[in-house]
């Protein structure tokens, strides 16, 4: 455990710097995404469920509000790990060694979950979502006009969220090995999460029994997974806290061996005065 505490200030100042250097790789990857943003637009825009439609602007700034949103979400993907690993340096004085090293692993998980979660929402989660939706208006005999800036508006709606949980087993690795969640809860609980994670992938999806079933699915997997990883962390946490109190009570008995020898040496001392 790194012992040097800090003041308040030199908190706010190391939160600045981190912060400070979390920006600059944003603004370089804002180029990225600025160059990267056409052919993205393009490629959902000649996808199949975009092809249903014509993509219309109903006001002037519509296609640069779109691709302005492309671009910002392309530079936050690729400067998340920067922001993570800022994260990281930021809490790293107050774990141990080995809580260090740990953390330090979860961020390309943490990435290419959220990279999966995106990749399963747009390619599984979205179509089925835009199939309801024509049908629904195919069924009412209503002629769809789509804004684009509405149309990304609501595919982010969709993706954004997937990969943010698909952050759970990551979390729960975490969690867990730092000793603040215990696995045996969440098997205690499992059925109220399962009922939780439904009542979500029926928000998330549209009202047929299908998509929601379909979707329900991949986040019962993330959380049996989750499950298995705590159980890891957790172990890991363990054997770690054990460790840590054998250590501490070697220390302890050395203090009290040492406190007993200055003694005798003090004793030692008067008898020879």
């Amino acid at each position: 455990m790194n012992t040097k505490e800090l003041t308040v200030l030199e908190h706010i100042e190391e939160l600045r710097k981190r912060l400070f250097v979390t920006a600059i790789f944003f603004i370089i990857t804002l180029f990225v995404g600025f160059y990267t943003a056409k052919p993205i637009i393009k490629f959902i825009q000649h996808s199949e469920q975009a092809e249903q439609f014509t993509l219309n602007a109903s006001n002037p700034s519509d296609p640069l509000t779109v691709y302005l949103s492309v671009t910002f979400l392309v530079a936050l993907v690729l400067v998340s790990p920067i922001l993570l690993f800022q994260l990281w340096l930021f809490i790293t004085p107050g774990l141990h060694e080995s809580e260090r090293k740990a953390t330090l692993k979860y961020i390309p998980y943490a990435f290419l979950l959220f990279i999966a979660g995106i990749a399963f929402s747009y390619f599984i989660l979205f179509p089925n979502v835009m199939r309801f939706m024509v049908n629904l208006s195919n069924d009412l005999d209503i002629e769809t006009i789509v804004n684009i800036n509405e149309y990304f508006s609501f595919l982010y709606k969709l993706v954004i969220p997937f990969g943010l949980l698909f952050q759970l087993p990551v979390l729960t690795l975490f969690l867990s090995r730092i000793g603040i969640l215990n696995p045996h809860l969440m098997v205690k609980f499992r059925k109220y999460s399962y009922f939780a994670l439904f009542v979500l992938a029926v928000l998330l999806a549209p009202p047929d029994l299908v998509s929601n079933i379909l979707i329900a699915i991949p986040l019962f997997i993330l959380y049996e997974v989750s499950i298995v990883i705590a159980r890891l962390g957790y172990r890991k946490f363990s054997i770690a806290e054990q460790k840590r109190m054998e250590e501490e009570k070697i220390e302890e008995q050395n203090i009290q061996v040492e406190a007993l020898l200055a003694e005798q040496r003090r004793q030692m001392e008067q008898l020879n005065n």
